[in-house]
């Protein structure tokens, strides 16, 4: 059975893959608002690239990173820029430098739609079609700046030693039950990553032999925004639960 690492794993996203994929994986989850440590969650600052180093097993398969903090302005002050960039970059570096030391194979990262926002507007393209990977990204804010900065950090991992990086630009994953938080949110009918869908994506990325991409994690929903037909070829990922099938 392979050793998933989930890092910071105590948020919506990290509990709906822990729950899954704990029945197909041994899973630890590290972050920081754990209190006490248990067999599957562990605390870690994973901004301190030591405690990484003294709490990540040696012989975990996949690091998956879900780091997260709470932002709703565009350009930020120069205390909240600095914890970001811990956060949002310096991190994520910390985490492919331990992988890459420990010869842990895959780093999958969990980026955001947020590096392209400045071609969506609710839930709609404005290019006339779907937005792909390969359009130049155009962040709206800081936050998708420090994203697309973490994607790239990952290209040079993969180049120049054997860790293979994917990134997937993840939708929208609500916290309430989804049938509820489609019936408040119009935006949500196009950019929801269903939870099945979510573990799909990962899981897909998880058993795929890409040294390196990067992928939107949407569902298959009617006028969604992002293209996932590089998501589907590569990784083999299969949307099974889009908001049409919701409603």
């Amino acid at each position: 059975m392979r050793n998933l690492v989930i890092v910071g794993g105590a948020g919506t996203v990290g509990e709906i893959l822990f729950q899954s994929l704990s029945k197909t994986y041994n899973v630890l989850v590290l972050d920081k608002t754990i209190k006490e440590n248990t067999k599957t969650h562990h605390y870690v600052d994973a901004t301190d690239y030591k405690s990484l180093l003294s709490t990540i097993p040696r012989d975990t398969d996949v690091i998956i990173n879900l780091l997260r903090m709470e932002t709703d302005k565009a350009i930020e002050d120069v205390v909240k820029f600095d914890s970001m960039t811990d956060v949002f970059f310096k991190a994520s570096y910390y985490l492919m430098l331990a992988a890459e030391k420990y010869q842990i194979p895959q780093v999958i990262f969990a980026s955001s739609n947020h590096v392209t926002d400045y071609y969506e507007k609710n839930g709609h393209s404005k290019l006339g079609r779907e937005i792909t990977t390969d359009d130049y990204p155009y962040p709206k804010g800081l936050y998708g700046v420090l994203k697309i900065a973490s994607e790239q950090a990952g290209f040079i991992f993969s180049l120049h030693s054997d860790l293979s990086v994917i990134n997937i630009r993840i939708g929208s994953v609500p916290h309430e039950e989804e049938k509820v938080a489609l019936a408040k949110n119009d935006r949500l009918k196009r950019t929801l990553l269903s939870r099945e869908d979510l573990v799909n994506v990962f899981e897909s990325a998880i058993n795929s032999n890409v040294k390196y991409g990067t992928y939107y994690g949407v569902s298959d929903n009617p006028g969604k925004p992002w293209d996932i037909s590089n998501a589907k070829e590569e990784l083999g990922y299969q949307s099974r639960k889009n908001t049409e099938e919701l409603n």
